[in-house]
C-alpha cells in the first residue's frame, strides 16, 4: 500500500507516515516503531494529525430522553428492556455500545399503584415508551407520572395475536379476540397506535392508578416472583390453579418462594406482614416478621436510601423512633439468665421456687444430655428486664443442695451450645461443672 495521504479513508491497523516525534490525535497511536490508525475514518494531516469517524458515533441515552424498547427478560423486581430507538434523535435507531443497549425498570417505577412483581404490568416481548432516569452505574427508566409512557404493543400469551384495549373487567385491560385471555399491562396512550401518540385516547383510567386491586385479581398477583409459574398474571395459559413444574422445582424455583412452597398448587405462600415504613410512617406490607429496633422502609423509601437521597432529619428522626422501639422491645423480651453449678439432683420446681420471690419468672428450664441427664446448668427467663437484673444481684452465689450457684446473664439462645465464649457445660478452669463434684 502506497502512503495515506489527506483525506484518505484508513481502517484500524493502516500504517501511517509520521514523524517519530510527531504530537497525534485522537484515532492514532504508537505500534512499535509505527504510527497506526486505530478507528476507521479520514485522515487529516493538517496541523495536528488525526483520524476523524466517518459518521456520527452515537451518543448513550441520556436522563429525561425517552425511548422505545422490547421487555428482554423479567427479574424478580425488574424489567429489563433492550433500547430500540432513542425518540428525538436523527440517529436513534443505529446500534450504539453493549452498556447503552439495556435499561432496567424497578418495580415501583412501572405504574403508580402497588405491584409487586414487574410481570404483573408488562410481560416479555412488549413493546414499551419509556423514559431514562439514571445513567450511572446503569441504565435505569420508568414508564410512571407521563401517560404517553408505558406498554405500547403486547402479544398474546396463549395465541399470540396482538392484544387490544378491553374495559370488561376491572384490574384486566386488555383482551384477546381469538381466545379468552384477559390480563393487565401499564399501558401508554400510545397503545395499539406504535409509536404515535393519537389525539383524543386517554387509557390512563384503565391502569387505575392509586388503587386498590379487586380481590380476584389480587390473589393472581406475582407475590413470590417475576416467573410464569409463580404469577398467573405473567403466564395465564396455565389457568387460576396449577402445578409447579417439575424443573422449576429442581432449579429451586428461580424467583422468591420457588422450591420453598411459593407454587400454586396449593403450596404455601410467604406470609405478608403489615406493619408501617419506619421513615415515612406510611402503611405497608414485608415478606418477613419486623423486628423491633431494625427499620423497616417501603419501596420508595428503600429507593430514596440507596440513592442518596432520603432527607436528613427524616433519618435523624428515624433513628429516634428505632431507639425507642429497641428500648421497648428489650424491656418486653424481659432478661435471661444463665444459672451454673447446678446439682444433678435439683430439679425445676425447686429452682423456680428459688427465683420467683425476685420476680416473675417466665420459663425456667435445666439442660439435660441426649439420655436426659442433667448437665451441670439451667436457663431462667424473667418478665421483666429490671427484675431480672436485680435478681441476678441477688441469686448470685446463692445456694442449692448444699452447692453455690453462679448467675451470669445469657448471652445466647442457651441449650447445649456456647454461652458467652467459654463452652456450654464445662467451668472457668475447663472442666465439666458437675462430673467431679
Amino acid at each position: 500500500m502506497g502512503s495515506v495521504r489527506e483525506g484518505d479513508f484508513v481502517t484500524p491497523g493502516t500504517r501511517l507516515e509520521l514523524p517519530d516525534d510527531a504530537t497525534v490525535g485522537d484515532g492514532i497511536e504508537r505500534s512499535g516503531e509505527v504510527w497506526v490508525a486505530v478507528r476507521a475514518g479520514l485522515f487529516s494531516n493538517g496541523g495536528t494529525p488525526d483520524v476523524s469517524p466517518s459518521g456520527s458515533i452515537p451518543l448513550p441515552p441520556q436522563v429525561g430522553e425517552t425511548f422505545i424498547g422490547e421487555v428482554s427478560r423479567l427479574h424478580a423486581k425488574t424489567a429489563e428492556l433492550q433500547i430500540l430507538c432513542i425518540e428525538g434523535r436523527e440517529d436513534g435507531h443505529r446500534s450504539m455500545a453493549a452498556e447503552s443497549m439495556a435499561a432496567d425498570i424497578f418495580v415501583s417505577e412501572i405504574v403508580d399503584r402497588f405491584m409487586p412483581s414487574p410481570g404483573d404490568g408488562m410481560r416479555t416481548r412488549d413493546i414499551v415508551r419509556a423514559r431514562i432516569i439514571k445513567t450511572d452505574p446503569m441504565l435505569k427508566a420508568t414508564t410512571k407520572d407521563d401517560p404517553s409512557l408505558g406498554v405500547l404493543y403486547a402479544l398474546c400469551t396463549v395465541c399470540g395475536l396482538p392484544l387490544h384495549v378491553s374495559s370488561e373487567t376491572p384490574d384486566e385491560n386488555v383482551a384477546c379476540t381469538r381466545c379468552d385471555y384477559k390480563g393487565y399491562r401499564a399501558l401508554s396512550n400510545g397503545f395499539g397506535h406504535g409509536h404515535l401518540l393519537p389525539d383524543g385516547v386517554d387509557l390512563q383510567p384503565l391502569n387505575r392508578g392509586g388503587e386498590r386491586w379487586t380481590p380476584e385479581v389480587e390473589g393472581r398477583l406475582g407475590h413470590d416472583g417475576a416467573r410464569p409459574y409463580l404469577s398467573l398474571m405473567a403466564d395465564y395459559r396455565r389457568g387460576t390453579v396449577h402445578a409447579m413444574p417439575k424443573e422449576a422445582r429442581r432449579s429451586g424455583g428461580g424467583g422468591r418462594g420457588g422450591g420453598r412452597g411459593g407454587g400454586r398448587d396449593g403450596q404455601q405462600r410467604r406470609e405478608m406482614h403489615k406493619t408501617k415504613c419506619t421513615l415515612c410512617g406510611d402503611d405497608c406490607q414485608v415478606p418477613f416478621q419486623p423486628t423491633p429496633g431494625k427499620p423497616v422502609r417501603c419501596s420508595p423509601c428503600m429507593d430514596k436510601v440507596k440513592d442518596g437521597e432520603a432527607d436528613k432529619e427524616a433519618l435523624a428522626a428515624e433513628r429516634k423512633i428505632l431507639v425507642g422501639a429497641r428500648e421497648k422491645a428489650q424491656e418486653t423480651a424481659g432478661l435471661k439468665l444463665f444459672v451454673g453449678g447446678m446439682p444433678r439432683e435439683a430439679t425445676t420446681d425447686e429452682l423456680r421456687a428459688l427465683c420467683e420471690p425476685h420476680g416473675e419468672v417466665r420459663s425456667c428450664d435445666i439442660a439435660t444430655d441426649r439420655e436426659g441427664a442433667p448437665r451441670g446448668y439451667a436457663f431462667v427467663t424473667y418478665a421483666s428486664r429490671e427484675e431480672g437484673a436485680a435478681a441476678l444481684k441477688a441469686l448470685n452465689g446463692s445456694e442449692l443442695h448444699g452447692r453455690k450457684l453462679r448467675f451470669d446473664e445469657s448471652t445466647s439462645g442457651g441449650g447445649g451450645g456456647r454461652r458467652d465464649g467459654r463452652g456450654g457445660g464445662r467451668d472457668r478452669r475447663g472442666g465439666r461443672r458437675d462430673d467431679r463434684r
